[in-house]
This record gives structure tokens, sequence and C-alpha cells, in this order.
């Protein structure tokens, strides 16, 4: 039996090798993509304290005094 993974809309079942696949049809595929429109679907950022923490300050070579 070939693997399979389960539609993220429907939760059906999907055949590996569909050409629909990760979703089971055109309806979720429609669906999943009016989600990410309407913005219900969201790729967070960074929280800010990790953002300040990994920031160096940059300092140009033109800067400086020898």
């Amino acid at each position: 039996m070939a693997a399979s993974v389960r539609c993220p809309i429907c939760g059906k079942e999907v055949p590996i090798n569909d050409p629909n696949m990760p979703f089971c049809g055109d309806r979720c595929r429609v669906i999943d993509l009016g989600n990410w429109a309407s913005e219900k679907y969201v790729i967070s950022s960074p929280r800010q304290n990790e953002l300040e923490e990994s920031d160096e300050p940059f300092e140009s070579a033109e800067g400086r005094d020898h």
C-alpha cells in the first residue's frame, strides 16, 4: 500500500503520488488559498526581545578612530 497523508482542510486520506497532494482535490486547495488570502493563516515573526539580543551594533570601518 502506498503511503498517504491527510488533507489539511478536510482530513481525507491522500496518496503521496496524488497530483493534488497534500490536498484531496481542487475544492480543498481553493479553501486553503482563501484562508491565506483572508489572513486566517499567519507566519509568525521573531519576538522583539530575541531580535534585540541577536542584533550587533553595526560599526563601519570609516567611522572608527585609529
